[in-house]
């Protein structure tokens, strides 16, 4: 399950896709919205994306990790538009035999996301908005 979503995700069908006979770990990465930024106050965030090559680029991303870890399925869904305080922007759910790959597959997977995927976005403020360099 790879995909860019205008809805909210269902953390759920996240992990239940990346279920595996063989898989004695899973690893979920929930990336929320917070109210806060650099000391100040964060009313919402709005993403843009390209969504073709959000989902190209994902994919090519489970695949090198594939290639990395001894991997059985992964998961990676993002949210686009508008999102308020507290609602998820993005899961990453990863797979393996054993706890060690899921958490490095995991965390790699969400730093090199948020790195070269095409997705933008703008923090909206209580005095303002600014679109945010994704990964500084």
């Amino acid at each position: 399950m790879i995909l860019i979503s205008d809805t909210p995700i269902d953390i759920q069908a996240c992990i239940d896709s990346v279920q595996s006979e063989r898989a004695g770990a899973i690893d979920v990465f929930i990336g929320t919205v917070r109210n806060h930024n650099k000391s100040k106050a964060v009313v919402r965030l709005e993403f843009e994306t390209y969504d073709v090559m959000a989902v190209k680029k994902m994919t090519e991303l489970a695949n090198e990790a594939r290639k990395r870890w001894d991997i059985e399925k992964v998961a990676m869904v993002h949210r686009k538009g508008v999102l308020d305080i507290g609602d998820v922007a993005v899961v990453i759910a990863v797979s393996t035999p054993h706890r060690a790959a899921s958490f490095e597959a995991c965390q790699w997977l969400i730093d090199t996301l948020k790195q070269v995927v095409p997705i933008w976005k703008k923090e909206i403020y209580e005095d303002g908005q600014e679109w945010l360099e994704a990964h500084p």
